[in-house]
Protein backbone atom coordinates (compact mmCIF):
# COMPACT_ATOMS: atom_id res chain seq x y z
CA UNK A 1 0.00 0.00 0.00
CA UNK A 2 1.16 3.55 -0.71
CA UNK A 3 0.81 6.07 2.10
CA UNK A 4 1.07 9.85 1.73
CA UNK A 5 2.82 11.74 4.53
CA UNK A 6 2.40 15.50 4.87
CA UNK A 7 4.72 17.98 6.57
CA UNK A 8 7.80 15.77 6.38
CA UNK A 9 10.99 17.57 7.38
CA UNK A 10 14.15 16.86 5.38
CA UNK A 11 15.87 15.27 8.41
CA UNK A 12 12.77 13.19 9.11
CA UNK A 13 12.43 11.66 5.65
CA UNK A 14 15.18 9.00 6.06
CA UNK A 15 13.51 7.77 9.24
CA UNK A 16 10.18 7.34 7.43
CA UNK A 17 11.78 5.63 4.45
CA UNK A 18 13.66 3.18 6.66
CA UNK A 19 10.71 2.40 8.94
CA UNK A 20 8.28 1.70 6.09
CA UNK A 21 10.83 -0.12 3.89
CA UNK A 22 9.65 -3.61 2.96
CA UNK A 23 6.18 -2.89 4.30
CA UNK A 24 4.59 -0.01 2.41
CA UNK A 25 5.56 2.75 0.06
CA UNK A 26 5.50 6.24 1.53
CA UNK A 27 5.16 9.42 -0.48
CA UNK A 28 6.73 12.16 1.64
CA UNK A 29 5.60 15.75 1.07
CA UNK A 30 6.98 18.87 2.69
CA UNK A 31 3.65 20.70 2.42
CA UNK A 32 1.34 20.69 5.42
CA UNK A 33 -2.09 19.13 5.44
CA UNK A 34 -4.82 21.77 5.34
CA UNK A 35 -7.87 22.73 3.28
CA UNK A 36 -5.70 23.70 0.30
CA UNK A 37 -3.55 20.56 0.24
CA UNK A 38 -6.11 17.95 1.33
CA UNK A 39 -7.12 17.16 -2.30
CA UNK A 40 -3.57 15.79 -2.85
CA UNK A 41 -4.54 12.84 -0.66
CA UNK A 42 -7.30 11.68 -3.02
CA UNK A 43 -6.93 7.96 -3.59
CA UNK A 44 -4.83 7.33 -0.46
CA UNK A 45 -6.52 5.19 2.16
CA UNK A 46 -3.90 6.12 4.78
CA UNK A 47 -2.58 9.63 5.37
CA UNK A 48 0.11 10.65 7.84
CA UNK A 49 0.00 14.19 9.20
CA UNK A 50 2.39 16.38 11.17
CA UNK A 51 1.88 18.40 14.32
CA UNK A 52 0.63 21.58 12.65
CA UNK A 53 -1.86 19.94 10.28
CA UNK A 54 -5.37 21.35 10.09
CA UNK A 55 -7.66 18.41 10.63
CA UNK A 56 -10.87 20.25 11.24
CA UNK A 57 -14.23 19.02 9.98
CA UNK A 58 -13.85 20.57 6.51
CA UNK A 59 -10.45 18.98 5.86
CA UNK A 60 -11.62 15.63 7.20
CA UNK A 61 -14.64 15.70 4.90
CA UNK A 62 -12.36 16.38 1.91
CA UNK A 63 -10.09 13.50 2.90
CA UNK A 64 -12.99 11.11 3.45
CA UNK A 65 -14.52 12.05 0.10
CA UNK A 66 -11.20 11.20 -1.53
CA UNK A 67 -11.11 7.74 0.04
CA UNK A 68 -9.00 8.32 3.14
CA UNK A 69 -10.00 6.06 6.00
CA UNK A 70 -7.07 6.34 8.40
CA UNK A 71 -4.95 9.27 9.60
CA UNK A 72 -1.70 8.56 11.44
CA UNK A 73 -0.58 11.78 13.10
CA UNK A 74 3.12 11.96 13.94
CA UNK A 75 2.71 13.85 17.21
CA UNK A 76 1.36 13.48 20.72
CA UNK A 77 -1.00 16.45 20.73
CA UNK A 78 -4.29 16.18 18.88
CA UNK A 79 -5.94 19.53 19.61
CA UNK A 80 -5.83 20.15 15.85
CA UNK A 81 -8.15 17.21 15.07
CA UNK A 82 -11.95 17.25 15.17
CA UNK A 83 -12.36 13.76 16.62
CA UNK A 84 -16.15 13.82 16.58
CA UNK A 85 -16.17 14.72 12.89
CA UNK A 86 -13.71 11.90 12.22
CA UNK A 87 -15.96 9.47 14.08
CA UNK A 88 -19.01 10.62 12.11
CA UNK A 89 -17.07 10.02 8.89
CA UNK A 90 -16.12 6.50 9.95
CA UNK A 91 -12.41 7.27 9.99
CA UNK A 92 -9.62 5.94 12.21
CA UNK A 93 -7.26 8.42 13.89
CA UNK A 94 -3.95 7.44 15.47
CA UNK A 95 -1.32 9.50 17.23
CA UNK A 96 1.97 8.99 19.04
CA UNK A 97 1.09 8.91 22.72
CA UNK A 98 4.68 8.65 23.90
CA UNK A 99 8.22 9.38 22.75
CA UNK A 100 11.45 10.38 24.46
CA UNK A 101 10.46 12.84 27.21
CA UNK A 102 14.12 13.74 27.57
CA UNK A 103 14.15 15.41 24.15
CA UNK A 104 11.59 18.03 25.19
CA UNK A 105 12.76 18.38 28.78
CA UNK A 106 16.37 18.93 27.76
CA UNK A 107 15.35 21.49 25.16
CA UNK A 108 13.20 23.34 27.70
CA UNK A 109 16.30 23.57 29.84
CA UNK A 110 18.29 24.76 26.84
CA UNK A 111 15.86 27.66 26.47
CA UNK A 112 15.89 28.42 30.20
CA UNK A 113 19.67 28.49 30.41
CA UNK A 114 20.05 30.47 27.19
CA UNK A 115 17.78 33.30 28.33
CA UNK A 116 19.16 33.26 31.88
CA UNK A 117 22.77 33.59 30.72
CA UNK A 118 22.03 35.85 27.72
CA UNK A 119 23.58 33.41 25.27
CA UNK A 120 21.97 34.81 22.12
CA UNK A 121 22.96 38.37 22.96
CA UNK A 122 26.50 37.22 23.80
CA UNK A 123 27.00 35.26 20.57
CA UNK A 124 25.60 38.09 18.46
CA UNK A 125 28.16 40.38 20.05
CA UNK A 126 31.16 38.10 19.76
CA UNK A 127 30.46 37.50 16.07
CA UNK A 128 31.20 41.21 15.71
CA UNK A 129 34.24 40.90 18.00
CA UNK A 130 32.46 42.75 20.80
CA UNK A 131 33.55 40.99 23.97
CA UNK A 132 32.03 43.29 26.60
CA UNK A 133 30.06 41.79 29.48
CA UNK A 134 27.63 44.69 29.84
CA UNK A 135 24.06 43.38 30.05
CA UNK A 136 25.10 39.70 30.16
CA UNK A 137 24.77 39.02 33.88
CA UNK A 138 22.71 35.94 34.72
CA UNK A 139 21.81 34.23 37.99
CA UNK A 140 22.72 30.99 39.72
CA UNK A 141 19.78 28.60 39.59
CA UNK A 142 20.89 26.60 42.61
CA UNK A 143 18.63 27.44 45.53
CA UNK A 144 16.01 29.10 43.35
CA UNK A 145 12.55 27.69 42.69
CA UNK A 146 11.41 25.82 39.59
CA UNK A 147 7.66 25.70 38.99
CA UNK A 148 6.66 22.77 36.78
CA UNK A 149 3.17 23.03 35.30
CA UNK A 150 2.37 19.47 34.26
CA UNK A 151 4.37 16.64 35.83
CA UNK A 152 3.85 13.78 33.42
CA UNK A 153 6.78 12.10 31.68
CA UNK A 154 8.23 15.32 30.26
CA UNK A 155 7.59 17.32 33.41
CA UNK A 156 9.23 14.59 35.46
CA UNK A 157 12.30 14.61 33.22
CA UNK A 158 12.52 18.39 33.59
CA UNK A 159 12.14 18.03 37.36
CA UNK A 160 15.02 15.55 37.56
CA UNK A 161 17.30 18.05 35.84
CA UNK A 162 16.08 20.84 38.14
CA UNK A 163 16.82 18.61 41.12
CA UNK A 164 20.32 18.14 39.76
CA UNK A 165 20.75 21.91 39.72
CA UNK A 166 19.80 21.99 43.40
CA UNK A 167 16.57 23.91 42.88
CA UNK A 168 13.49 24.00 45.07
CA UNK A 169 10.62 22.26 43.30
CA UNK A 170 6.98 23.31 43.00
CA UNK A 171 4.51 21.38 40.87
CA UNK A 172 0.95 21.63 39.64
CA UNK A 173 -1.04 18.90 37.93
CA UNK A 174 -4.39 17.18 38.16
CA UNK A 175 -2.61 14.08 39.48
CA UNK A 176 0.54 14.13 41.59
CA UNK A 177 3.55 12.20 40.33
CA UNK A 178 5.09 10.19 43.21
CA UNK A 179 8.48 10.17 41.47
CA UNK A 180 8.50 13.97 41.50
CA UNK A 181 7.53 13.97 45.18
CA UNK A 182 10.49 11.68 45.88
CA UNK A 183 12.71 14.36 44.34
CA UNK A 184 11.34 16.89 46.83
CA UNK A 185 8.57 18.46 44.74
CA UNK A 186 5.76 20.18 46.63
CA UNK A 187 2.42 20.32 44.84
CA UNK A 188 0.67 23.67 45.23
CA UNK A 189 -2.23 25.56 43.60
CA UNK A 190 -1.07 26.95 40.30
CA UNK A 191 -1.65 30.54 41.51
CA UNK A 192 0.95 29.96 44.21
CA UNK A 193 3.31 28.31 41.73
CA UNK A 194 3.17 31.33 39.41
CA UNK A 195 3.75 33.68 42.34
CA UNK A 196 6.70 31.87 43.93
CA UNK A 197 8.63 30.27 41.05
CA UNK A 198 11.77 31.84 39.64
CA UNK A 199 11.45 29.59 36.60
CA UNK A 200 8.06 28.51 35.24
CA UNK A 201 7.97 25.73 32.64
CA UNK A 202 4.86 24.37 30.88
CA UNK A 203 4.35 20.67 30.17
CA UNK A 204 0.58 20.19 29.96
CA UNK A 205 -1.45 19.30 26.85
CA UNK A 206 -3.59 21.93 25.17
CA UNK A 207 -7.20 21.23 26.11
CA UNK A 208 -10.11 23.48 27.02
CA UNK A 209 -9.07 23.69 30.67
CA UNK A 210 -5.45 24.58 29.92
CA UNK A 211 -5.92 27.01 27.03
CA UNK A 212 -4.15 30.24 28.01
CA UNK A 213 -3.34 28.86 31.42
CA UNK A 214 -0.70 31.59 31.45
CA UNK A 215 -3.03 34.54 31.03
CA UNK A 216 -2.77 38.18 32.13
CA UNK A 217 -3.57 37.25 35.73
CA UNK A 218 -0.93 34.52 35.85
CA UNK A 219 1.66 36.83 34.33
CA UNK A 220 0.78 39.57 36.82
CA UNK A 221 1.29 37.10 39.66
CA UNK A 222 4.75 36.07 38.48
CA UNK A 223 7.90 37.64 39.86
CA UNK A 224 9.25 40.58 37.90
CA UNK A 225 12.51 38.68 37.36
CA UNK A 226 10.99 35.26 36.62
CA UNK A 227 11.80 33.15 33.57
CA UNK A 228 8.98 31.59 31.53
CA UNK A 229 9.53 28.60 29.23
CA UNK A 230 6.93 26.99 26.96
CA UNK A 231 7.90 23.92 24.95
CA UNK A 232 4.46 22.32 24.91
CA UNK A 233 1.73 24.14 22.94
CA UNK A 234 1.48 27.80 21.99
CA UNK A 235 -2.12 28.09 23.09
CA UNK A 236 -1.09 27.65 26.72
CA UNK A 237 0.11 31.27 26.78
CA UNK A 238 -1.87 34.43 26.09
CA UNK A 239 0.76 35.95 23.83
CA UNK A 240 -0.84 39.40 23.69
CA UNK A 241 -0.75 39.56 27.48
CA UNK A 242 2.83 38.31 27.41
CA UNK A 243 3.85 41.13 25.07
CA UNK A 244 2.24 43.69 27.38
CA UNK A 245 4.09 42.15 30.33
CA UNK A 246 7.41 42.40 28.50
CA UNK A 247 6.69 45.98 27.42
CA UNK A 248 6.26 46.83 31.11
CA UNK A 249 9.83 45.65 31.67
CA UNK A 250 8.86 42.52 33.57
CA UNK A 251 10.32 38.98 33.34
CA UNK A 252 14.03 38.26 33.12
CA UNK A 253 13.58 36.08 30.08
CA UNK A 254 11.13 34.05 28.00
CA UNK A 255 11.91 30.93 25.99
CA UNK A 256 9.25 29.83 23.53
CA UNK A 257 9.44 26.81 21.25
CA UNK A 258 5.76 27.16 20.37
CA UNK A 259 3.39 29.99 19.44
CA UNK A 260 -0.39 30.30 19.31
CA UNK A 261 -0.49 30.96 15.56
CA UNK A 262 2.59 28.97 14.64
CA UNK A 263 0.94 26.95 11.89
CA UNK A 264 1.30 29.93 9.54
CA UNK A 265 5.01 30.28 10.16
CA UNK A 266 6.82 27.41 11.83
CA UNK A 267 8.69 24.88 9.67
CA UNK A 268 8.57 27.39 6.79
CA UNK A 269 11.05 29.91 5.38
CA UNK A 270 9.42 33.31 5.84
CA UNK A 271 12.64 35.31 5.62
CA UNK A 272 11.58 37.08 2.42
CA UNK A 273 7.96 37.67 3.43
CA UNK A 274 6.20 40.51 5.14
CA UNK A 275 5.11 39.18 8.54
CA UNK A 276 1.52 40.25 9.07
CA UNK A 277 1.29 38.87 12.61
CA UNK A 278 1.89 41.98 14.74
CA UNK A 279 2.04 39.99 17.97
CA UNK A 280 4.75 37.64 16.75
CA UNK A 281 6.67 40.51 15.17
CA UNK A 282 6.58 42.49 18.43
CA UNK A 283 7.56 39.44 20.45
CA UNK A 284 10.68 39.00 18.34
CA UNK A 285 11.89 42.53 19.15
CA UNK A 286 12.57 41.80 22.82
CA UNK A 287 16.20 41.04 23.57
CA UNK A 288 15.26 38.78 26.48
CA UNK A 289 12.95 36.58 24.39
CA UNK A 290 14.16 33.49 22.55
CA UNK A 291 11.80 31.92 20.00
CA UNK A 292 12.54 28.60 18.30
CA UNK A 293 10.46 26.75 15.73
CA UNK A 294 8.83 23.85 17.60
CA UNK A 295 12.01 21.80 17.61
CA UNK A 296 12.03 20.53 21.20
CA UNK A 297 11.04 17.02 20.07
CA UNK A 298 13.50 16.98 17.18
CA UNK A 299 16.17 14.49 18.24
CA UNK A 300 17.19 11.27 16.53
CA UNK A 301 15.79 9.23 19.39
CA UNK A 302 12.44 10.99 19.55
CA UNK A 303 11.85 11.12 15.80
CA UNK A 304 12.81 7.44 15.55
CA UNK A 305 10.23 6.56 18.20
CA UNK A 306 7.59 8.74 16.57
CA UNK A 307 8.06 7.08 13.20
CA UNK A 308 8.12 3.55 14.63
CA UNK A 309 4.89 4.22 16.52
CA UNK A 310 3.32 5.63 13.37
CA UNK A 311 4.21 2.45 11.50
CA UNK A 312 2.74 0.34 14.31
CA UNK A 313 -0.49 2.38 14.18
CA UNK A 314 -0.74 1.75 10.43
CA UNK A 315 -0.10 -1.97 10.81
CA UNK A 316 -2.70 -2.26 13.58
CA UNK A 317 -5.25 -0.42 11.47
CA UNK A 318 -4.66 -2.75 8.52
CA UNK A 319 -4.93 -5.79 10.80
CA UNK A 320 -8.18 -4.47 12.34
CA UNK A 321 -6.50 -4.11 15.72
CA UNK A 322 -6.61 -1.19 18.10
CA UNK A 323 -4.05 0.15 20.56
CA UNK A 324 -3.56 2.92 23.10
CA UNK A 325 -2.59 5.38 20.38
CA UNK A 326 -5.90 5.19 18.55
CA UNK A 327 -8.13 8.19 19.23
CA UNK A 328 -10.85 6.98 16.85
CA UNK A 329 -11.13 3.41 15.58
CA UNK A 330 -13.21 2.98 12.43
CA UNK A 331 -15.65 5.66 13.43
CA UNK A 332 -15.76 4.78 17.11
CA UNK A 333 -14.46 7.11 19.79
CA UNK A 334 -13.16 5.45 22.95
CA UNK A 335 -15.72 5.52 25.72
CA UNK A 336 -13.70 8.18 27.56
CA UNK A 337 -13.78 10.41 24.50
CA UNK A 338 -17.55 10.55 24.23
Amino acid sequence: MEIVAFGVQADERPFLDKAFAGRHQVRSLDVFLNRDTAPIARGYEIVSSSVNADLGAEVLQTLAAGGTKMIAQRSTGFNNIDLEAAADLGMSIGRVSFYSPHAVAEFAWTLALAVNRRIVRATNRTRNFDFRLDGLMGRDLRGRTAGVVGTGKIGEAFTRIAHGFGMNLLGWDLAENPRCIELGMKYVPRERLFAEADLVTLHVPLVADTRRIVDAAALAAMKDDAILVNSSRGGLVDTVALVETLKAGRLTGVGLDVYEEEAKFFFLDKSLDIIDDDTLARLMTFGNVLVTSHQAYFTEEAVGQIVETTVANVEDYLAHRTNENMLVTRGQLPAAGR
